[in-house]
């Protein structure tokens, strides 16, 4: 195995840094640079006027986007959307949703349930009707899911996709964090076209959705940790910068150790899910990979963010200082994985288990 970035990752990348040099935006009014940029049609079919790429120039670009905690749909549209419906859409509904999101439209997925985060048996129905299915259901902590043009819903018969503006579906939103909104989405008899009942696809889409959040995980610690590490370089006590001091430092050093292990894990992860091997070694060795990716996001990086603020000191929960816009991403995407104790549980039962 190699982790290297090839040449089409580091383009990505190049492209990514360049925008985030040249715009000073780090919200929503970003993303119609990043449209511009032809950034969200890297993982989109040639034929639609994509690139073609797939799962590891997407991680790259979200890894980039987090280093500075931007807060834009690129998570939801790509890992959450575009990818999972690469291999799900027909092509009628295909040539109706990525043109779009190559326009800018934001795509998301309600990958989570009451008490139930990333449901494998999501209590969502879908009912055929004629020509048609009726969806009913209830899902929790959606982001973007107002913005979106299409949500994309996990039933117990397959992922539905839902247009936005379909009647009977409610969308409320959610306290948060940091700067993605989130909404509660009831779904109450929506109709949608049978043909936008998609069979399958659960465990992929779930896959894609953590070695997604994995990357962006990445990038948030990589950056907090870069901004503490200047902080730390510049601020000045008793006439010495507080590099200098011996506690400090090897409060540094653990919190280098922890952003290592995350990269590894994340591009590990997306690595081995990347790959074409269908046997079911290795499909095991991919899930084993996620399942230490999400329990390391939800258990460590939440932890690595309050360590960055204690060494930030009173300046770190200043909202006019970049540092809160680290640390309240990491929370939410720690809380949509489920929290560490969730994530421990489907560890051990999957180490248990051979």
């Amino acid at each position: 195995m190699d982790f290297t970035r090839d040449e089409g990752q580091d383009a990505v990348a190049e492209v990514v840094v360049s925008l985030l040099e040249r715009e000073p935006a780090r919200d929503i009014a970003l993303w119609p640079s990043l449209v511009d940029s032809g950034l969200l049609s890297v993982a989109l079919p040639e034929r639609f006027g994509g690139d073609g790429m797939g799962l590891p120039e997407v991680s790259v670009l979200l890894t980039e986007l987090a280093t500075d905690a931007v807060a834009v749909p690129a998570l939801a549209t790509l890992g959450f959307g575009v990818l999972p419906l690469l291999s799900l859409l027909p092509d009628e509904l295909a040539q109706r949703v990525f043109p779009a999101v190559a326009k800018g439209a934001v795509l998301t997925a309600a990958l989570n349930e009451q008490a139930a985060p990333f449901a494998v048996k999501p209590e969502t129905t879908a009912v055929p009707e004629g020509d048609t299915v009726r969806i009913t259901g209830h899902k929790v902590a959606v982001p973007y899911a107002e913005q979106a043009g299409w949500l994309v819903i996990p039933t117990n018969s397959g992922i539905a996709l839902v247009d936005s503006g379909a009647p009977g579906l409610t969308l409320t939103p959610s306290p948060i964090s940091g700067g993605m909104p989130e909404y509660t989405v009831r779904l109450d008899q929506v109709r949608i076209p049978a043909d936008q009942l998609l069979p399958g696809g659960l465990a992929d889409l779930h896959r894609l959705a953590l070695a997604s959040i994995g990357a962006v995980a990445d990038g948030l610690l990589k950056g907090a940790l870069v901004l503490t590490a200047e902080h730390l370089r510049t601020r000045r006590q008793f006439g010495r910068p507080l590099a200098e001091f011996q506690a400090v430092a090897q409060q540094v050093a653990d919190l280098y150790v922890v952003s290592r292990t995350m990269h590894v894990a994340a591009v590990s992860a997306s690595w081995a899910l990347a790959q074409d091997d269908t046997s079911p070694a290795h499909q095991e060795r991919i899930d084993d990979d996620l399942d230490v990716l999400a329990y390391s996001v939800a258990a460590q990086l939440p932890a690595a963010m309050q360590r960055c603020h204690h060494l930030h000191g009173g300046l770190g929960v200043d909202i006019t200082h970049p540092m809160h816009r680290y640390f309240s991403q990491a929370k939410d995407i720690a809380r949509w994985l489920g929290g560490a104790s969730f994530r421990l549980d489907r560890l051990g039962a999957r180490c248990s288990s051979t």
